[in-house]
């Protein structure tokens, strides 16, 4: 990160126009009475200092120290540390939200394979631990319909608590914030995947008529296709086109059971098994379409699908142009392998837009491609129970796919007032915008202050100040926007009991058809059995109801 150090005042100029600040902070300003060496301990340049006093002064924050001093706020979050993804800004921020209201911040890390169990746990034996939990979408059906956790509508831009902007939120994410119209989570982090690429290599004339020359075909770029992919990782995988004397991978995925490796599938899978509706709104929601977990008319599983059959034989496919490690990967390994400039292409969350800026992880920047996820030229249709097959009119289905880890408030807090200003804290523009530019945070774009021209507000400059390449920064944001806003449907989000045990079956099977001990077919049927038996054990009925309403299913419709 040493490259990011600018002179300071180039640096306060670029700080000004993104801010608005009427006046901006520098290293030496002091906030509640305390320098920025004392409020970010954990900042490891000038710039990360410097750029965090600014939005903290920008923010506006009221002080609180007369309401809560004294008081102790404990906060559960996924384990990853200090300068961990999503863990990271909790202690980052920590000495100013204490400064602001003068009670103790206690941050418990709990393991990501433990973290529902744990949770859970704690709720249904009475310990009541946790005033906030940090949680990803696909637990609020868990934790809304079992009572554990409260609505925070009445405390929003409420005076006396950092303001943050609901109607800021880019639709998609804002609605994994609700239940039963109801605000249950402030908004932190956006998750959305997208497709990453090698811009120089792939644009290069050289490989282009490399490609051709092997293949017999221009190398189909821009990527618009799985198929585009595949075709193009499997010409780059092996070779050394990045000229460090070793071959090279096309793909680069993270794929261990237990490590999120699910994500590529269903993202995957989306294209290839969910199809839209005719006429004037493709997002409407019948037995046949925009349906992608279950059947909505009585919950029979899907997994084993047609569609879904063929975008893990894909994904096989797609694995196999890279390196045979990947089974064994979690996440940062397979952006590491990217990010180092070992893999053309990968397709993952924000965090790899951000991350390709720091010199200490990147060997890549100014070099990046990114796009939004590829179409499908195959999938299923399942009201004809045909399998279609049409290169020009492919079928594209966008995602929100991921954690879009996110703050809620436990129903049994006796702290609820610090809690919600807790919340609010990281939701505030200023914060969010900092977490989610600084690259280690693990905090993606998820609002509209952060997405370019025509869909949001922000500009090439804003992502400057905190070491963007130009290129980059377009590549990246541009694809974030696309992928909320340009496709004609989206993979429903799955966020109903249990879910956390369907994710389990699908990712232990998953990773026996990645590690060569099961065939995609035979999987997913077990796959589907297994989801079966869950919503057995949960009640098919109250399952139905809360799956059609999650998914905006009116039964006879």
């Amino acid at each position: 990160m040493k490259k990011w150090q600018l002179k300071l005042s180039l640096l306060l100029i670029v700080v000004l126009s993104i801010t608005s600040l009427a006046s901006v902070a520098t290293a030496q300003d002091t906030f509640m009475g305390l320098t920025a060496e004392q409020l970010f301990p954990g900042a490891q340049t000038d710039l990360e200092r410097t750029t965090a006093m600014a939005a903290l002064q920008a923010a506006g924050f009221p002080d609180a120290t007369g309401r809560f001093a004294g008081q102790t706020l404990t906060v559960s979050v996924q384990q990853a540390g200090p300068r961990g993804g999503i863990s990271g800004p909790y202690y980052f921020w920590r000495e100013a939200f204490q400064a602001l209201t003068g009670a103790t911040l206690d941050i418990i890390e709990i393991p990501q394979a433990q973290y529902y169990t744990t949770t859970a746990t704690d709720f249904l034996t009475g310990q009541n631990t946790y005033d906030v939990m940090n949680i990803g979408g696909w637990y609020m059906g868990d934790y809304v319909t079992n009572g554990w956790i409260q609505p925070i509508d009445g405390y929003i831009n409420t005076e006396g608590y950092p303001t943050w902007e609901p109607d800021q939120v880019a639709t998609p994410l804002y609605e994994l914030l609700r239940w039963g119209g109801q605000t249950y989570a402030a908004v932190n982090d956006g998750d959305a995947q997208l497709l990453y690429f090698r811009k120089d290599i792939l644009e290069s004339p050289e490989w282009q008529a490399a490609y051709e020359a092997e293949v017999g075909s221009p190398m189909p770029y821009p990527i618009n296709t799985w198929q585009d992919l595949l075709a193009i990782t499997t010409f780059f995988n092996g070779k050394d086109w990045n000229a460090d004397g070793d071959p090279d991978d096309g793909i680069s995925l993270h794929l261990r059971s237990g490590g999120q490796g699910h994500f590529h599938f269903v993202t995957v899978a989306a294209s290839f098994a969910i199809t839209p509706a005719a006429g004037d709104n493709p997002r409407a929601v019948s037995k046949y379409d925009n349906v992608f977990w279950f059947d909505p008319e009585d919950m029979t599983a899907l997994a084993n699908s047609p569609g879904h059959v063929a975008a893990l034989d894909y994904l096989v496919a797609l694995t196999a142009t890279g390196s045979p490690s990947q089974v064994g990967w979690e996440l940062a390994e397979a952006w590491n392998n990217f990010l180092q400039g070992n893999a053309i292409a990968t397709f993952s969350w924000g965090d790899v837009g951000s991350l390709a800026q720091l010199p200490d992880r990147s060997v890549i920047q100014g070099k990046l491609g990114a796009g939004r996820i590829p179409c499908s030229t195959q999938w299923y249709d399942r009201e004809t129970s045909t399998m279609m097959d049409d290169a020009a009119n492919p079928n594209c289905v966008g995602n929100v796919t991921g954690g879009s880890w996110m703050p809620v408030m436990s129903a049994n807090t006796d702290t609820a007032e610090l809690a919600y200003y807790f919340m609010a804290f990281h939701a505030n523009r200023n914060i969010n915008f900092w977490n989610s530019t600084a690259g280690w945070t693990g905090v993606d774009p998820s609002s509209l202050y952060q997405l370019f021209p025509p869909r949001g507000t922000a500009s090439v400059e804003d992502y400057a100040q905190y070491g963007f390449n130009a290129s980059d920064a377009e590549q990246y944001i541009n694809a974030y926007g696309e992928n909320l806003f340009s496709f004609p449907i989206t993979l429903p989000y799955l966020r109903i009991p249990g879910t956390e045990r369907y994710w389990n079956a699908l990712d232990v099977r998953l990773a026996e058809v990645m590690s060569g001990q099961n065939q995609p077919q035979p999987a997913l049927d077990q796959v589907a059995t297994e989801w079966e038996n869950v919503t057995n054990d949960i009640g098919r009925d109250l399952q139905l109801g809360v799956y059609q309403a999650a998914i905006g299913y009116t039964p006879g419709g």
